[in-house]
């Protein structure tokens, strides 16, 4: 790996498999798209009260995206909110590198742990999700040279 950051190639061989960025750059958008995708695939799970970018989280975190669940009383009843806070590294990230953390959070509504029915739903609501972790992985690593593509 090292070779290839020496090399100045490791850029070029992200941007070779993820020629497009997005536009995605605010939280509204942000939210739409990540709706968009769980009402394609989980219709029916809790509902999101919050999706946002964050600029707290950093490769530091050890994290790109964080998902709260919080279950407040109202009344006699409790109140869940399910929220996505994402990494505002990846404004600048390819797209699908955007979206395997959006799935990624999103499978954590209906699924909490990292198990095999985890990672069964990235792949329903994503098939390339594990090619997009590792493209993703990757891509940490040149950000953490302080390289960008």
């Amino acid at each position: 790996m090292q070779a290839l950051v020496d090399r100045e190639a490791l850029g070029p061989l992200l941007k070779s498999r993820h020629a497009t960025g997005h536009q995605i750059r605010t939280n509204k958008i942000l939210y739409r798209y990540t709706m968009e995708i769980k009402n394609t695939y989980l219709r029916k799970s809790g509902p999101l009260s919050k999706v946002i970018f964050d600029e707290k989280i950093s490769l530091s975190h050890q994290a790109l995206g964080l998902h709260t669940y919080i279950s407040r009383p109202h009344g006699n009843r409790l109140k869940a909110k399910n929220e996505i806070r994402i990494s505002s590294l990846l404004k600048n990230a390819p797209e699908g590198m955007l979206r395997a953390v959006v799935v990624h959070e999103l499978a954590h509504i209906k699924e909490k742990d990292h198990n095999k029915a985890f990672y069964k739903l990235c792949t329903y609501m994503e098939p390339k999700y594990h090619k997009l972790e590792f493209d993703l992985r990757l891509f940490l690593i040149l950000l953490s040279f302080g390289r960008s593509l």
